[in-house]
């Protein structure tokens, strides 16, 4: 049996990092997380899970006879992840906001029990806008993929 690495961001951490609280956030841990030596934005990658409960708030009502976790929620875990990616962990906070979903596909349902690994990687980086490729896998298959344009601002500061 293989030892499992610890996790690069752990739900606590991540938690920092997001606005997104109970029942809106959708990325549990950080498995990896790449940045290029040379600072850039463009070529960051993550690795991010989410585990699919039987417990998620949405399964009562889509649908009580087949629970099917919703595109739009597959697409905002993606969108959580690619966030993570996208600011610095010590740097000035910063929101990040979807600006645009292109070519979002979903190839199969995601059903409890699944567990979700994301992969996010920053294409282009346009001063506070950014193109990102995510795509979302369930036991090596590919269940939900989208290109996204994502802004970031500064986080307003608290009164």
């Amino acid at each position: 049996m293989t030892q499992e690495k610890a996790p690069v961001l752990t739900a606590v951490e991540i938690l920092k990092l997001l606005p997104h609280r109970f029942p809106f956030l959708l990325v549990d841990r950080v498995d990896e997380l790449y940045k290029p030596e040379s600072g850039a934005r463009v070529g960051r990658k993550i690795r991010a899970i989410k585990n699919v409960t039987i417990n998620e708030p949405f399964f009562p009502g889509h649908f009580p006879h087949r629970p099917v976790m919703p595109g739009v929620l597959q697409i905002e875990a993606m969108a959580q992840a690619a966030a993570i990616s996208c600011v610095e962990l010590d740097g000035p906070r910063m929101d990040v906001a979807i600006a645009a979903v292109d070519g979002a596909r979903f190839r199969r349902p995601v059903v409890p029990g699944d567990t979700l690994e994301i992969t996010a990687e920053v294409l282009k980086d346009r001063n506070m806008m950014m193109v990102i490729r995510c795509e979302a896998r369930v036991r090596g298959q590919v269940v939900c993929e989208a290109e996204m344009i994502a802004k970031m601002f500064p986080l307003a500061t608290e009164q």
